[in-house]
């Protein structure tokens, strides 16, 4: 299959293969395979909490937490068997519910125990409209806004090596004018500003850890979330990513649109993460409903002919991402149906049976665009290696070694491994 569409994801390197005491395997046959890409591939990684969790949840009764605790087991496992990349949930009002407790132990449990199995977590959001943590609403403005300062200083630091990805706010083109309810962070953002609350929150966690990748995130993507990242970038807002939501619970957008996308917030020349993207696989909700969330069914059942139409639609769309040079990171939302809205959005079903569209993305991430090859050492334990980026293990007889083929590595650069 022709996969020049994706060149732009291989790199070439030399590498030098010696045993443990230093003496070049020469003239060996050495087996090189990609274990880890380094684009992210991800989903939401809720089920991680319930799985690494100390206890089960309240909810659940002392007969049915064993099972409980399986099947979130179980859908870890079929989560790390496809995706290195998982969202986290800190929204405020469940991370911290009564001020003073936050809910650390928990995330920090699934992100170590993601980063073990090879996957990268990443938080969100810092700082958020919704879902926001009720009891902020006894303080002033000031004291808000310090208040918010302080949540995201700790929670950066205290998961910093761990959690080095932030989305750090969410949904500010619509922020200062949400009218659903009252709330502490539209209350800031009305008395600051867009711009300057950005500033605030992002220069906070950059301080906290220089070295993370931070992320503005919004599910506005006409000109006015344009217009607001130009003016971020023009105010020194350091932004590493920008983050693109696609929940298309009324229908698939199509090429055209995504296409459009991509050329639109290409314009900054910033890595672009398409951080929150949702494709059901039954009933398309109706074109009338304005907010999703007033979407309310008890149940939301998946189809035979909508788990087909989402494979092909999950295949076009992730095709069209991978072969674009900014975009670094494709985050599907629910891996498993049921969860938002009741949707049918999952690459799993409820009873964590696999979907049509699992298997297809998996076939596209550890088939299509792998690399497995063997290749011939010269005298010196010298061989030339172009690959898709990402983690390698490299096999020869009792002989094992890991290597990385980078964004930055350069055509003739050589590493040594034993």
């Amino acid at each position: 299959m022709d996969n020049s569409r994706y060149d732009h994801r291989k790199s070439k390197i030399n590498v030098r293969f010696t045993d443990a005491s230093g003496n070049a395997l020469a003239d060996t046959d050495v087996k090189v395979s990609l274990k880890n890409h380094e684009f992210f591939f991800g989903s939401g990684a809720f089920d991680f909490l319930p799985a690494t969790a100390v206890k089960p949840p309240s909810n659940i009764p002392a007969d049915k937490a064993e099972a409980f605790k399986e099947k979130a087991k179980d859908r870890v496992d079929k989560w790390l068997d496809i995706f290195n990349y998982g969202t986290l949930p800190f929204n405020w009002g469940a991370f911290e519910p009564v001020e003073g407790s936050p809910e650390t132990e928990s995330r920090m449990n699934a992100a170590k125990y993601m980063v073990s199995h090879g996957a990268t977590p990443k938080g969100h959001p810092l700082c958020w409209h919704t879902g926001c943590a009720d009891w902020l609403m006894d303080y002033d403005n000031p004291t808000i806004l310090s208040k918010q300062l302080d949540r995201i200083n700790r929670e950066v630091s205290e998961f910093k090596g761990v959690i080095d990805i932030w989305d750090v706010i969410n949904e500010v083109v619509i922020m200062p004018v949400y009218d659903r309810y009252d709330n502490a962070i539209t209350r800031i953002c009305k008395d600051l500003g867009r711009v300057k609350l950005i500033k605030e929150v992002f220069d906070a966690a950059h301080a906290a850890n220089p070295d993370a990748v931070l992320l503005i995130n919004d599910f506005n993507l006409s000109e006015s979330y344009r217009i607001l990242i130009d003016g971020c970038l023009n105010a020194g807002v350091p932004i590493s990513a920008i983050g693109i939501q696609t929940h298309q619970h009324q229908g698939y957008m199509g090429l055209e649109k995504l296409n459009d996308i991509l050329d639109r917030f290409s314009f900054f020349g910033l890595p672009l993460h398409f951080t929150e993207n949702t494709l059901v696989s039954g009933e398309i909700m109706p074109k009338d409903i304005v907010d999703l969330n007033d979407y309310q069914v008890d149940k939301w059942p998946t189809t035979p002919e909508g788990e087909e139409r989402q494979k092909n639609e999950w295949r076009e769309m992730y095709e069209t991402l991978f072969s674009h040079p900014l975009v670094e990171a494709m985050t599907g939302w629910d891996f498993a149906d049921g969860a938002w809205l009741h949707a049918p959005s999952g690459l799993i079903r409820e009873d964590n049976s696999l979907k049509p569209s699992y298997l297809e993305l998996k076939r596209l991430i550890k088939e299509e665009w792998t690399t497995d090859l063997t290749v011939h050492t010269d005298a010196n334990g010298n061989a030339t290696i172009e690959g898709f980026r990402g983690t390698y293990e490299a096999c020869a007889g009792s002989f094992k070694g890991c290597f990385k083929i980078a964004k930055n590595s350069r055509e003739g650069e050589t590493i040594v491994i034993k």
